[in-house]
């Protein structure tokens, strides 16, 4: 359990986010206890990137692990905490924290009713499941949702991995799920339209063709989005 401010970590789910997850809190100083997987490409990807890490079934990782990180597809959430649950493994006083970005710690009913602390924390990146990532996630924010009592918990992880906590309250998780898919999966379909077009005309390398004007579209769009509504009279004499 917690020893001098750092925590035993277990991380159920060995895909792209959760294998991130599990090197950004080990790199924070927190112990990593291991992950859980079945699958065989998931493994090898843990041995890659976290040298030495133990595969240990669910059960295992929650006893172990004052902090449990849920790395699994959505859909499946809500049936493995109601498993564990009905299983009587969560412990009153340890940290579960999920990274579904649709679902605040609502999903997590079944386990703070056995006194766990909930947190939901999610990267607003889009998770590549290599050691970028872990620069990546110091150059992003992270959606937190939590009890009030649990935010300092909450927004010390983020912090603690690299991110910007940016708090989202528990009923506008849909609304936030929603905006970052639009982005993920509008940005990937232009993309691919693009360089789909200069590859057809004879282009070697569409990618190095469009990556500065994506890279520059890109920013230039958040930097007006963050900037106040101008006046009517106010305009950009090059549009």
């Amino acid at each position: 359990m917690a020893r001098e401010g750092l925590l035993d970590v277990g991380v159920i789910g060995a895909g792209r986010a959760g294998l991130v997850m599990a090197a950004a809190l080990a790199d924070a100083g927190h112990r990593l206890v291991g992950v859980s997987t079945s699958n065989e490409k998931n493994i090898d990807r843990a041995a890659s990137m976290l040298p030495g890490v133990e595969i240990l079934d669910v059960a295992t990782i929650v006893e172990r692990s004052s902090l449990v990180v849920i790395a699994i597809p959505d859909r499946a959430i809500a049936e493995l905490v109601e498993g564990i649950a009905v299983a009587g493994i969560w412990q009153p006083g340890q940290i579960v924290l999920h990274l579904a970005a649709p679902f605040g710690t609502g999903i997590l009913a079944p386990a703070v009713a056995k006194g766990v602390i909930p947190i939901a924390l999610r990267p607003n990146l889009v998770f590549t499941g290599t050691s970028i990532d872990r620069m990546r996630l110091r150059e992003t924010t992270a959606a937190v949702t939590c009890p009030a009592p649990v935010l300092p918990i909450a927004q010390a992880l983020a912090i603690e991995i690299g991110c910007e906590p940016v708090v989202i309250a528990e009923g506008d998780r849909v609304h936030y799920a929603e905006a970052i898919d639009i982005v993920s999966t509008f940005s990937k379909a232009l993309i691919e339209q693009a360089t789909g077009i200069l590859r057809n005309i004879g282009v070697e390398d569409p990618a190095a063709v469009i990556a500065s004007v994506a890279q520059t579209s890109v920013s230039n769009a958040l930097a007006r989005g963050s900037w106040p509504e101008p006046p009517l009279a106010v305009y950009e004499e090059d549009e």
